[in-house]
């Protein structure tokens, strides 16, 4: 019964063994069987990087395009603004230049008529008043050098100090063709034309002085808009004055002044350069002057 059943058992065992089906994962290795769906996974993913791909570059070609639209409506803007900058500034060089030539005209008719006429008047009568005309000479050359220190010291007590919030309009930026600064001019006037009436309507030394000393009062007012505000600042076009060693010097000190490389030195005009020379600044003159020259040079 015994042998039996065992030999029932092998048979069992040998018709289950050789009649079972092969199994893909006994002959294959797990890794091996899933190796196609994985190569699946794979090409998508190429294919879903090669997409995002393209629309980066895409996007980077478009953001390239924009950029350049952008830059060439900035360039086009610039232009455009620069142009307007240079016709407001021929403009505002051309109302001063009308408004310098005006009153030059008008006061050196003024002050050559008044001259001529107080002499005529002096020389009535046949009596020559040679004092009064030597005094009156020699008060308009002294007024006129006066004039210079007078500046200087206003300059620095008052324009650079009480006065600021008027004269610092002269050190920014224009914005049209005159500046509040430009009050100190008509200031320096007033008592010009005072003097040169009170000598013009009345003989005698005393008037004769007055009318000198309004009379070098005014040649150095002239003298002053022709360098400062038209050499210096090139508010009007001044000619060969341009061209002059010592006036050009005197050009080149006063934009020290505004550059203050010397705490603000030199405070006078025509005598700016022996400020600066002074204040150990020959160096920087010189450069100033070879930088005025190329300037000048290159917007002939």
């Amino acid at each position: 019964m015994a042998t039996a059943t065992s030999s029932s058992l092998v048979k069992t065992y040998l018709n289950t063994f050789f009649t079972a089906k092969p199994s893909s994962t006994a002959i294959y290795p797990r890794s091996l069987s899933t190796l196609q769906p994985t190569q699946k996974r794979k090409r998508k993913s190429s294919s879903v990087c090669m997409v995002m791909e393209k629309k980066r570059e895409d996007n980077i070609e478009l953001f390239e395009k924009q950029q350049n639209v952008v830059e060439a409506e900035n360039r086009v803007t610039a232009v455009s603004r620069a142009e307007q900058r240079l016709a407001r500034k021929r403009s505002e060089r051309q109302t001063y230049l009308v408004a310098a030539i005006m009153s030059s005209l008008g006061i050196s008719s003024m002050a050559v008529l008044s001259v001529y006429y107080r002499f005529s008047w002096q020389m009535e009568g046949g009596e020559l008043q040679l004092v009064e005309m030597f005094g009156t000479f020699a008060l308009s050359v002294g007024a006129a050098v006066g004039m210079e220190f007078w500046a200087r010291w206003a300059h620095r007590a008052l324009w650079h100090a009480s006065l600021w919030h008027m004269h610092e309009s002269h050190h920014r930026p224009r914005d049209g063709p005159f500046e509040l600064n430009d009050v100190f001019a008509i200031t320096n006037a007033l008592p010009a034309i005072a003097l040169l009436s009170y000598g013009f309507f009345n003989k005698g030394l005393i008037p004769g002085l007055c009318f000198g000393a309004g009379l070098g009062i005014t040649v150095f007012g002239m003298a002053y808009m022709f360098v400062h505000d038209g050499l210096v600042h090139r508010r009007f076009p001044v000619g060969p004055i341009a061209d002059v060693p010592y006036l050009r010097r005197v050009a080149a000190a006063h934009q020290l002044h505004h550059s203050e490389k010397f705490y603000g030195l030199p405070y006078g005009l025509f005598m700016g350069p022996q400020e600066i020379e002074e204040a150990g600044g020959r160096e920087e003159l010189e450069k100033e002057i070879q930088r005025l020259t190329k300037r000048s040079k290159g917007s002939q």
